[in-house]
């Protein structure tokens, strides 16, 4: 989600049902915490309409500037409307069309927030998941990802750091959820992971998103079953494997980018990610 290039390599699955989706098409249900894992973090996003997201477990990443992949907003900081609790359980992170410039000199003609947990929470190993609403629309990447903990060291740090896209959408074809992984793989310029195609929109209703990540593999997950596994034997012979050391969380909505595309005038503004909870066991 740093960036995003070429073509992801997708395995395509289809999901039987109308309405509301369903799980039964896949192969292998998932048992999840019921295998004996602790929680060992989470955000319910409990708090007044209006509240900031807590800050003992978010900071923002701020800035605009293209941020390397023709993204076209501006990342604003605690306060800038962009990220707030609903009242009712819920994270609220918003994409709105109007120029914005921030303390930097970068200026941007939307704004949003991207949200992490750098210095408050990175984890090696485990099951992470986000229940989310996606919204839909050209121009619109709602993300739920996590990075190496190295990944902001300096120039050249990622994509040796590694990144895990637990959840990527593109607006403009919500039936679709990317699951993909980066490493220092020129090879791969896209990535490396799952496409799962679904008959109702993701944008319509909650689902839960999750990535099952240990020592021999990445497992991608919607809602409780498992769409896509990548492993270390998948690479080149002696390539790097960099999901062996800490990763933080990020929540953001892109506008824009080489993956996600461009607004067209039929992208309603404001456009909404709701986050309902994020969990984390080991």
């Amino acid at each position: 989600m740093i960036a995003k290039f070429g073509l992801i390599a997708a395995i395509g699955c289809l999901l039987a049902g109308s309405g509301a989706d369903r799980a039964t098409a896949f192969p292998q249900p998932f048992a999840g915490p019921a295998r004996g894992k602790q929680l060992i973090w989470s955000d319910e996003f409990a708090g007044s309409a209006g509240g900031l997201p807590d800050p003992t477990k978010w900071s923002y990443d701020t800035g605009g500037g293209g941020w390397g992949n023709r993204e076209l907003q501006y990342y604003t900081p605690p306060g800038g409307g962009n990220a707030f609790l609903d009242g009712r359980g819920h994270l609220k992170i918003i994409a709105r069309r109007g120029r914005y410039t921030g303390s930097d000199g970068a200026s941007g003609n939307y704004t949003s927030a991207r949200l992490q947990t750098l210095h408050t929470f990175e984890f090696t190993y485990g099951l992470i998941q986000a229940r989310i609403k996606v919204p839909k629309g050209s121009g619109l990447l709602p993300t739920f990802w996590a990075l190496g903990s190295d990944a902001y060291d300096g120039p050249g740090s990622w994509p040796a750091s590694g990144e895990i896209d637990a959840m990527e959408v593109r607006g403009s074809d919500p039936r679709v959820l990317y699951g993909t992984i980066h490493g220092p793989w020129s090879w791969l310029p896209g990535g490396l992971g799952s496409a799962l195609h679904v008959r109702t929109p993701l944008s319509s209703r909650f689902h839960t998103y999750a990535v099952e990540w240990s020592p021999a593999s990445i497992v991608f997950l919607f809602d409780g079953r498992v769409y896509g596994t990548v492993r270390p034997s998948e690479l080149r012979p002696g390539a790097a494997w960099p999901f062996q050391h800490p990763f933080f969380l990020l929540l953001n909505l892109t506008v824009g980018g080489k993956f996600g595309g461009r607004p067209t005038s039929s992208t309603r503004f404001p456009a909404s990610m709701t986050v309902d909870w994020v969990r984390v066991w080991q």
